[in-house]
């Protein structure tokens, strides 16, 4: 049986399909050929590897290529892994919000995310190494890793829960492939206090691992975000925050129970960035309260408003489903959601007329099953359906993604703007009609310097808050013809970004909120780990 998958996959390589398409006609005709089920894209990969090992055929990268599933998993430059706490009690009271027993606040029990995180049992070691072999199995580079913690509001978490959760999603990533089941913790031993050094010992056991986490986002409400809690997310790891801020609108806040007006968002806003953190607002247009005219509105204030000025946005529409005060409003008549139709037309317009070229949209909707949504908008596909008539400037939709030419023509591009009472500078690496993004970086100037900053070094320094460089996912250390990353376009904008920072504002220092996982790469370029941070003198 196993000569007939050598000559299944021999005879793969051999015809070399160029697309997902012109794969799957090839498997079935092999399958048919040799009487042989057809395999998955995985199985395949796992005989071609074997082969390779064996030494009866030779790597072709063409093929590995063919053999990737769901490429746009990689193609931002990073492998996207996504993880839940377990339930735990919420401070909100949110109309919206389901409450689904044993479920962490706001998710449900059918959302692929969190169908993964059941059957991990909800250990966080458990699910980045399931993640991590997910992904490897469909051909995906695993190097890079951006982990996101997602379960709500991660702050109201116990601490030594938080400490014990981050620290064992270090810990996978480092023994990975190994696996050492006798430290996954049930639920009692998630609960027990993890020393401090623990958590030291796996962040620098990461900063050389094979598969490095280069950023950590955490989920939290504006109104838990204060110095101590930055301080704690520091120590965390943490590089990127998701702000839950649905509305910016006081009135709407208030009928949705949120517990928080504007301004904690705002104040969140300031002492994030002049900490270096990227921040990603989520957004609920259709919101009781609410009109589409006001949805527009909001929109348009999150850039025309110095208060805000997000890095990201994830655009979640309001929805109906069980288990929520809201669905009881719908039940009896109070409350109209926003159609399929409506929504489209909003999110258009958002981004034609609203989004500007230094904001990156993440997500249009939140992956809740249309069995469990009663009403509101059901389109699964928006993003698709709109690219035709979007004319939009966002990262994501000028990302180089795979179409990268080694040839391509670049240009250094800048944009200054005003931002929670500092300035932010915007370095990018395009093309020369601006519709190719390569790399990006974000240099802050703090509001009055930073003086009373609890973070020593973050006085009287600028603030590198992302350095990031597009297209398909390089392996560490290596270049790929394919690929922008690698070919010193980061360094470059760090050089400017050092020479803005000395020559324009007079900063004798600088510092970058690096993940852990990339603390390697500033250090060549002469960076110090210092508070966290890695930090550099500007020569005078």
């Amino acid at each position: 049986m196993n000569s007939l998958y050598d000559k299944y996959i021999i005879s793969a390589i051999e015809s070399l399909p160029k697309n997902s398409e012109e794969l799957l006609v090839l498997k079935k005709k092999l399958s048919k050929e040799l009487q042989l089920p057809i395999p998955t894209n995985a199985d395949m990969r796992d005989q071609y590897e074997k082969l390779v090992k064996a030494k009866k055929i030779k790597r072709s990268f063409d093929f590995e290529k063919s053999l990737i599933s769901r490429r746009i998993r990689t193609q931002s430059g990073v492998a996207v892994i996504a993880v839940l706490t377990k339930s735990y009690p919420c401070p909100g009271k949110c109309l919206y919000c389901p409450t689904e027993k044993d479920m962490p606040k706001s998710y449900l029990s059918n959302e692929p995310a969190v169908m993964r995180a059941i059957s991990s049992q909800f250990d966080p070691y458990r699910q980045v190494q399931n993640r991590l072999r997910s992904l490897e199995l469909n051909g995906h580079q695993t190097d890079k890793i951006e982990l996101i913690v997602m379960g709500g509001t991660f702050s109201y978490l116990p601490k030594p829960y938080q400490k014990k959760f981050i620290t064992e999603c270090f810990r996978a990533c480092n023994d990975y492939p190994k696996c050492h089941p006798e430290f996954i913790s049930g639920s009692k031993k998630m609960l027990k206090q993890v020393q401090h050094d623990k958590l030291i010992k796996e962040q620098k056991r990461n900063e050389k691992a094979k598969h490095r986490i280069v950023g950590l986002t955490l989920e939290t409400r504006p109104d838990y975000i204060d110095e101590k809690e930055i301080l704690n997310f520091r120590k965390l790891g943490c590089t990127r925050v998701e702000l839950g801020v649905q509305s910016i609108f006081d009135d709407v806040l208030r009928i949705n129970k949120r517990g928080h007006l504007v301004d904690r968002t705002v104040e969140a806003t300031k002492l994030l960035k002049d900490a270096g953190f990227k921040i990603n607002y989520h957004m609920m247009p259709g919101l009781p309260g609410s009109t589409q005219a006001k949805d527009f509105k909001m929109f348009k204030q999150l850039f025309e408003s110095q208060d805000f000025q997000p890095d990201m946005l994830k655009i979640y529409p309001t929805v109906v489903v069980k288990n929520s005060a809201l669905y009881n409003f719908w039940k009896k008549g109070k409350y109209k959601p926003l159609t399929d139709k409506v929504f489209t037309k909003l999110v258009l317009r958002i981004k034609n007329e609203a989004i500007v070229p230094y904001v990156r949209i993440a997500r249009l909707v939140r992956d809740v099953p249309e069995t469990s949504i009663e009403a509101g908008p059901k389109v699964s596909n928006l993003r698709q359906i709109i690219i035709p008539h979007s004319k939009c400037p966002c990262i994501r939709c000028r990302e180089v993604k795979e179409d990268y030419d080694i040839k391509e023509d670049m240009v250094l591009d800048r944009i200054d703007y005003a931002a929670s009472d500092g300035k932010e500078i915007f370095l990018q690496y395009v093309s020369r009609d601006k519709k190719k993004l390569f790399a990006l970086l974000r240099l802050r100037i703090p509001s009055e310097k930073n003086k009373k900053n609890p973070i020593g070094v973050l006085r009287d320094s600028a603030i590198i808050r992302e350095v990031h460089t597009y297209g398909k996912l390089a392996k560490i250390n290596t270049k790929d013809d394919a690929s922008p990353q690698h070919i010193g376009l980061g360094r470059k904008l760090m050089i400017e970004a050092e020479r803005i920072s000395k020559e324009e504002f007079g900063y004798g220092r600088i510092v970058v909120i690096s993940g852990v996982g990339v603390r390697g790469y500033y250090r060549k370029s002469g960076y110090k780990l210092r508070d966290t941070y890695m930090v550099k003198n500007l020569a005078k």
